[in-house]
């Protein structure tokens, strides 16, 4: 599962804005932009805007995520973005969009006019189904269902196939060698454009490649000034060159135009990277403790940008402590209730006979309790006894001040020493003016002396405050006169 978290521009956004992100790509020169799909198919874009690499319309930077309801709903598969910047994106029906820089005709609408919104591409495009899109520097590239490769956009270098350097306005069928091969994937670099062919996969950073053979075997070419090759070196390779990865079999490579960092994962797991790493360049495979590849540029790209269209997949897993805390007071699976006060708690057996020696013994054959589905609790009340409860499923207690010291005397009585700390410690940060005197008085009633004199010393160290309060005076003759008596002893009264 990929934690957008681990991307910075993400930390601007809320808690619940995060929980709904399903997929999401940050891009950018310094990753200052972002665009995300929620959970309802919405579209959210946030960020620098440069370009209007954003699509809002407005060319103005925002840090608070705007919708783009032009692309609500579509369901995107496939997202790439350009060094311009230029953003192209494919729906799960083949539909492109593409908007910002347009200098080189790279959204393949026929201008040079900048795109502030997305706008479908059309043209050759209209009939086609497309599976996946690819951007170069300032040219772009999709993958039609059939096969069928078609590009676009800057052409200085001959990147988009056509036979030419002539830029090229509007998606051209790449044919030349490909029209007898089926592609199954494309990627663009910033100076090149590759085709992924059924034998395997390739990549591209910005100016090298990185391509996988359907053996598992990883080839790398162009440049390297940063090591992003693996080969050990800084050299150029005008050639294929076959790297190694620690001899395992590589299933994955990723790499991006607008950093200089190389990653794949093996067969076994494991993810490697190398290139430039947080300014240091690392020349030959390096293994990480990551889990995917994403990852890698999360961490350790300049900018952390991602090389794909993040899936964000929230899984549904559930420790064995979180299954415990939603399960209680369950009437679903409960095979057991207690009535307290009128109302009633859901509980299991099982669970109270494992966390409870109080319990454990009580459901014994030889208990009456044992064959009764419905317990009754009169001696705590029902704050008191849910918290109880409560804390066996947890281990945790939500209790006001005043209520746990009623826990306290429940936890004396069934022998749980955690929950009696546990409340001290309730009692003892919750204590105020106010309360403290009702504390002390509650300490006297169940015998906690450690808890009696703190709040005792509170009181001496508040005295003109406490015996202010209401708490104070209506507090029973005895008690207040051994309070006085014990205050007078300690030096309280003396001036």
């Amino acid at each position: 599962m990929v934690d957008v978290g681990k991307w910075p521009i993400f930390t601007l956004l809320s808690p619940q804005e995060v929980a709904s992100i399903r997929k999401a790509c940050v891009f950018g020169t310094s990753a200052n932009e972002a665009l995300y799909v929620t959970d309802n198919d919405e579209v959210f874009v946030f960020g620098l805007n440069y370009s209007n690499c954003l699509g809002t319309g407005d060319n103005q930077s925002t840090l608070v995520p705007k919708k783009l309801e032009a692309l609500c709903g579509k369901k995107i598969k496939s997202l790439s973005y350009g060094s311009g910047p230029h953003v192209l994106l494919s729906t799960e029906d083949g539909v492109v969009y593409a908007w910002g820089h347009n200098g080189y005709s790279q959204l393949g609408n026929g201008t040079t006019n900048q795109g502030i919104a997305p706008i479908q591409v059309c043209t050759n495009l209209l009939i086609k189904q497309v599976v996946e899109v690819a951007c170069g520097s300032h040219h772009s590239m999709a993958l039609a269902a059939d096969g069928e490769v078609f590009a676009w956009g800057y052409n200085n270098c001959g990147q988009v196939g056509s036979g030419s350097t002539a830029n090229q306005p509007t998606p051209r069928k790449v044919t030349n060698c490909l029209h007898v091969k089926r592609v199954v994937g494309i990627a663009c670099g910033q100076t090149s454009s590759m085709a992924v062919l059924d034998s395997g996969e390739i990549v591209c950073g910005y100016a090298h490649t990185l391509a996988l053979t359907d053996e598992g075997l990883l080839y790398a070419w162009g440049a390297n000034t940063y090591g992003q090759l693996g080969t050990g070196n800084k050299n150029n390779l005008l050639n294929p060159e076959h790297i190694m990865v620690e001899k395992e079999r590589v299933v994955e490579i990723a790499a991006c135009h607008s950093t200089h960092i190389s990653a794949a994962k093996t067969q076994g797991g494991h993810v490697y990277m190398w290139g430039q790493c947080r300014g240091q360049s690392v020349t030959l495979p390096h293994l990480t403790h990551f889990s995917c590849t994403d990852d890698v540029f999360a961490c350790f790209a300049t900018p952390a940008v991602s090389w794909r269209l993040l899936s964000v997949e929230h899984e549904d897993f559930l420790t064995v402590a979180e299954s415990l805390k939603k399960e209680f007071d369950s009437p679903e699976t409960a095979d057991l209730k207690f009535r307290i006060d009128g109302k009633y708690v859901h509980v299991h057996k099982a669970v109270l006979k494992i966390r409870c020696e109080h319990f454990r013994s009580m459901f014994q054959s030889y208990w009456n309790e044992d064959m009764k589905e419905v317990i009754e609790i009169d001696q705590f009340s029902y704050p008191v006894y849910r918290a109880f409860l409560q804390y066996l499923y947890t281990d945790s207690v939500d209790l006001p001040p005043e209520d746990a010291i009623g826990l306290l005397d429940l936890a004396t009585s069934y022998c749980e020493n955690r929950l009696k700390k546990l409340c001290q410690h309730i009692i003892k940060c919750g204590i105020t003016v106010e309360n403290a005197f009702s504390l002390f008085s509650a300490a006297v009633r169940y015998d906690a002396e450690d808890l009696e004199e703190f709040c005792f010393k509170f009181c001496i160290n508040h005295l003109t405050e406490v015996t202010q309060t209401a708490a104070f005076w209506q507090m029973d003759g005895p008690l207040l006169k051994e309070f006085i008596a014990k205050a007078s002893k300690c030096g309280a009264f003396k001036n």
